[in-house]
């Protein structure tokens, strides 16, 4: 910039304000040369060191606590770089100035500046301006180059509703669906055909005690073949999923039953024409009994889904290998809607088992059937065939693996726990070793501090935050109640070091002393001195430097839940519960004696054990036996032992009627062999039938026991 033509030049604002592309509110004073002018003194209403900008049209820029009563620019060198990055504004300083205490307040300084007192010297390499389109902000790394991604931070909120939207497109949609179709059609359908059978098989015994005339039998015969329709009508639901598991190469009960059903149509048919009574009221239970075991299914399911839809957190089951003594050890992880959800249909090794037997019977069946029509003629080849059919799965066959499991869900469906299919029945099944740490035994809220006793001259304050420090290093159950007394007294917390643990009790060094904290049998035995009348139940002594310092009595407070699940745990030889907990107050005797349980079925490992037992976890591949939509320990134990009790009943069920079918098999080839056909009579075929219907109801019941 030219110096000739800055120094006699003057500045007129009007000037400066065109010149920024704004123009003045009111006409103000000439301006004067390069320099400042007199102040000029103006009441004002502030008393406040401050300096303003008077009132400009776009910004207003603030200076706070000037520190003098004059503000002096001094002059610039003429070798300055332009700034033109403030577009289009006026900038006018009307500086407020606070005199001395003993002067007046509210003085005014107005000065106006040269043009290019705001150009300021900047470096050569700093000439880009800062905010203009050319400028781009500093990277601290290349650009280009690899970024790795930032971990993801865990959120409960966000896993709460991814597991909410699991739920809902899984379990939720489900449920719906199968609410939707509902069980009133299955009730109506079970009704109508119990009372079916109800009134065949009276008619049948009515028959057998000759209160029917002869003349009458025609019609007997025609009600019987009538009951043999209404009972297919109203169970149509199951034929149809009989030959639909025949389309997808599949053989069930039902496609046996159906078989059943076409050999005694064709049988009625030959009874209408020889005048003789069709067994018809057999396989009218036998298809109530169908629709049952139905009605148990969709129920069942119905259940489990109910449980998954209204869980807000999903614990899982899982297997660890060689947990304890070698012993594989069933512990709780983070659970999966998907553990669930691919599993629970699948077909079970008894089903499978009843699909491969009802495959023989049917054949054994024809094959009966043909020798009594080698022997005896096609009338009593079908005879015998339709019989065979019947006597080969006994009624209650239908209802042997969906009853357990129907009376088993509405037990877990109350503790909030689903089995994850066949595989995790049989895992849940195999000799294990059940963890039972401080949570599992006295959930928070269960526990705390009744009452506080000091001995000796010891501050009470130190008393406490010695034996806060121990039991905290110690980490067991308890040391939150001492941690929380602690706060209470406003004490200071110590470090506790060289920790021990000894049956009964545990010691260790803070603060330079030796301090001892345990049962009261646990201090006899260390040889501290026990004053009269220190003999609390549940209460943690403290000794520091061998002198009794405290007693706190500790209340324990026994949850009904809890009670249950040891119980039941403690109910099966091939399971064992571990103690890992870290408490020194929970001992066998105190266990048996606060929850009435066998404790010589549980392991008490050393502490050294419990606290390797306590930190074992589960990986995250290993598929889920069970999943728990809660932290009790109810959950967990009956989700356990109901797989073990549902496994028993669905074996000794399966057993039990494939012995009263071979055995109904083989008495039916005999009588063929042999040509007693006046012993196959309807009568001693529903005789058959119900002899295995009690036994076969009461395995079913063996699950309500869990």
């Amino acid at each position: 910039m030219d110096e000739n033509k800055n120094q006699g030049q003057e500045f007129d604002l009007d000037d400066i304000l065109k010149e920024f592309g704004s123009e003045p509110e009111a006409e103000q004073p000439e301006p004067a040369e390069n320099h400042l002018e007199e102040p000029v003194v103006e009441e004002t209403e502030t008393f406040q060191d401050t300096l303003r900008l008077d009132t400009l049209p776009q910004d207003t820029v603030r200076l706070d606590t000037v520190s003098q009563d004059t503000v002096r620019l001094d002059a610039m060198t003429q070798d300055t770089v332009r700034l033109d990055a403030v577009s289009q504004d006026t900038v006018q300083l009307d500086v407020p100035v606070q005199s001395p205490p003993k002067q007046d307040m509210g003085d005014t300084v107005r000065f106006s500046l040269p043009e290019d007192a705001y150009d300021l010297p900047v470096a050569e390499e700093e000439s880009v301006e800062p905010f203009s389109e050319e400028w781009e902000p500093e990277y601290e790394q290349p650009i280009g180059e690899y970024v790795p991604p930032q971990p993801i931070v865990f959120r409960p909120k966000s896993r709460l509703q991814e597991l909410k939207r699991k739920l809902i497109a899984g379990p939720e949609k489900r449920y719906y669906e199968l609410a939707e179709q509902g069980l009133g059609k299955l009730q109506v359908a079970i009704f109508l055909n119990l009372l079916i059978a109800v009134v065949a098989i009276g008619a049948i015994f009515l028959y057998s005690m000759n209160y029917i005339p002869a003349e009458r039998l025609r019609l007997m015969i025609f009600w019987q073949f009538l009951a043999l329709l209404l009972s297919a009508m109203f169970g149509s639901y199951q034929l149809m999923e009989g030959i639909g598991d025949l389309v997808k190469r599949r053989f069930s009960l039902n496609t046996l039953l159906v078989f059943s059903f076409l050999a005694c149509l064709v049988d009625g048919v030959l009874c209408l024409q020889q005048k003789r009574i069709p067994c018809c009221g057999a396989f009218s239970l036998n298809m109530t009994m169908s629709l049952w075991g139905a009605y148990h299914v969709r129920n069942t399911e119905m259940g489990q889904m109910d449980t998954m839809r209204k869980a807000n957190r999903l614990n899982s089951l899982v297997q660890v290998p060689d947990f304890y003594e070698g012993r594989d050890g069933i512990l709780r992880g983070e659970g999966q809607v998907e553990d669930f959800m691919d599993n629970y249909n699948k077909s079970t090794g008894p089903e499978k088992t009843l699909s491969i037997y009802a495959i023989v019977a049917l054949f054994v069946s024809i094959a009966i059937g043909a020798t009594a029509g080698v022997l005896h003629g096609v009338e009593q080849g079908m005879q015998a065939f339709a019989s065979a059919l019947l006597v080969a799965v006994p009624a209650t066959t239908y209802i042997t693996l969906s009853r357990p499991m129907a009376i088993l869900e509405r037990r877990l469906h109350k503790v909030g726990a689903v089995l994850c299919g066949w595989q995790g029945i049989k895992k849940l099944c195999q000799d294990a070793a059940f963890p039972l740490g401080d949570q599992d035994l006295f959930p928070a809220g269960h526990t705390k501090v009744n009452g506080v006793k000091f001995y000796g001259t010891r501050d009470p304050d130190e008393v406490v935050a010695y034996t806060a420090a121990l039991m905290s290093a110690d980490g067991d159950g308890t040391a939150p109640l001492f941690t929380q007394l602690l706060d209470s007294r406003n004490g200071y917390h110590y470090e506790a070091q060289q920790l021990q643990h000894y049956p009964g009790g545990i010691g260790g060094v803070v603060n330079d002393e030796a301090v001892l904290m345990g049962t009261l049998t646990f201090m006899q035995d260390m040889g501290v001195d026990m004053p009269e009348g220190t003999r609390v139940n549940q209460a943690v002594y403290a000794a520091i430097d061998g002198q009794l310092c405290g007693v706190f009595a500790i209340t324990y407070t026994k949850n009904k839940s809890v009670a249950a699940g040891l119980t039941t745990l403690c109910a099966y030889r091939k399971l064992i519960p571990v103690l890992t907990t870290g408490d020194f107050m929970l001992t066998e005797s105190f266990l048996r004696g606060k929850f009435g349980i066998n404790t010589r079925k549980m392991a008490f490992p050393d502490r050294a054990v419990r606290r390797e037992l306590s930190q074992v976890q589960p990986e995250q591949e290993q598929p889920a036996m069970a999943l728990t939509t809660g932290e009790n320990l109810s959950g967990a134990a009956y989700a356990v032992t109901g797989a073990r009790a549902l496994k028993i009943a669905w074996s000794v069920g399966v057993a039990v009627h494939m012995l009263g079918g071979i055995l109904g098999l083989l008495m039916m080839l005999v009588l063929v062999i042999v040509g007693a056909d006046h012993l196959l009579t309807p009568m001693n075929l529903l005789l058959y039938e119900l002899v295995w219907v009690l036994p076969g109801l009461l395995i079913t019941e063996w699950t309500r026991s869990v």
